[in-house]
């Protein structure tokens, strides 16, 4: 991570996203996703959750997310 990122408020950012696909819903399986975003607002979690909600079949069952701060 750059300078720049640090000081513009970019963090390592983990979604767990636990979903259900239509044809098996006995299942539960889970997503994980790790990216640079921007805290608090995430917008690149956003753009991706709006993208999963729109075009996947898998309906989000839960979502977590988690940030680290970096040293």
């Amino acid at each position: 991570m750059t300078l720049w990122m640090q000081l513009n408020d970019f963090r390592l950012t983990t979604a767990e996203i636990l979903y259900r696909l239509p044809d098996h819903q006995d299942l539960l399986q889970t997503f994980a996703r790790q990216d640079l975003d921007r805290t608090p607002q995430f917008p690149a979690l956003r753009k991706f959750l709006a993208f999963w909600d729109r075009e996947l079949d898998g309906q989000g069952a839960f979502r977590a997310r988690s940030f680290r701060e970096a040293y």
